[in-house]
């Protein structure tokens, strides 16, 4: 049995709690990436083109004898378009030669017990000091993993109360880094509401909302997820475990609740 020491918002510990067993699962970064790469799937819109793009003309090969190639032409005279190559890939107003359909199977599908594994395994992965410090965390002041603070969190409703809050356990320096992150996106996303893009933050696990996620919601890269709702992305953003966690007592106590039906061999 593993005790962890449960924070105030003064960072100091106050109790201790039983640690869940759901820690204990051993690690599967494949797992965890194909789960990530299975529930980003389920995101992309579908996109195909006019199967008739390109083929509403009346061209049609001359065939051979008259000294010219044997490409798709449009017939009449007379006209700017007549006898000028069409329909064929590479001509003017040609048809593309495998253009995208829409018909394509995008959605990709997960096994559910490798599912749950993956969650397992990413949860377990928060717990462990040198994994969170390899995804780029800063965490060097931060003395205990996991992080389990009590339920008083939930109710700071103010980014001042949060800012202090973070500098308190040793994670400000993290947001810092994040913020110092920001740069303009490469490539076309600049041009399709994606202009910036930056790092991720710490992930703050509740149990209910109770003014936090105002709170929360100003400091770049930092998110709020119930114990309830949370997935392999958010704990595992880009498919690198590890990311930077922060429980509220209740959330921490409620995870022997939602996986209280498995039995010690899942973990192992």
């Amino acid at each position: 049995m593993t005790i962890v020491p449960v924070l105030n918002l003064r960072g100091e510990p106050d109790l201790t709690v039983e640690l869940p067993k759901v820690f204990n699962t051993l690690m599967r970064p494949d797992l965890i990436k194909r789960a990530v790469l299975a529930q980003q799937s389920h995101r992309i819109q579908p996109q195909g083109r006019d199967p008739m793009a390109g083929k509403r003309t009346t061209a049609e090969s001359m065939g051979t004898g008259y000294g010219i190639s044997r490409m798709p032409r449009t017939k009449g005279s007379r006209y700017p378009k007549a006898r000028q190559a069409a329909l064929a890939p590479g001509t003017v107003g040609g048809r593309q030669p495998h253009p995208p359909k829409s018909e394509k199977n995008i959605y990709k599908k997960f096994n559910k017990k490798e599912r749950k594994r993956a969650l397992y395994s990413a949860i377990a992965a928060t717990s462990d000091k040198n994994i969170v410090a390899s995804r780029g965390h800063i965490i060097d002041d931060v003395h205990s993993f996991p992080i389990v603070v009590s339920d008083d969190l939930q109710k700071l409703n103010k980014a001042s109360e949060v800012r202090d809050f973070f500098k308190k356990i040793g994670v400000w320096p993290d947001i810092e880094r994040v913020k110092k992150s920001k740069k303009i996106r490469a490539g076309r996303g600049k041009s399709r509401g994606r202009r910036k893009r930056h790092s991720v933050g710490p992930l703050i696990i509740i149990s209910e909302d109770n003014g936090i996620k105002n709170g929360v919601s100003n400091f770049l890269g930092a998110d709020i997820a119930e114990a309830d709702k949370i997935n392999v992305e958010l704990l595992a953003p880009g498919a690198n475990p590890g990311r930077l966690t922060i429980w509220t007592l209740s959330a921490f106590k409620d995870l022997d609740t939602l996986f209280s039906e498995r039995d010690d061999a899942k973990y192992e």
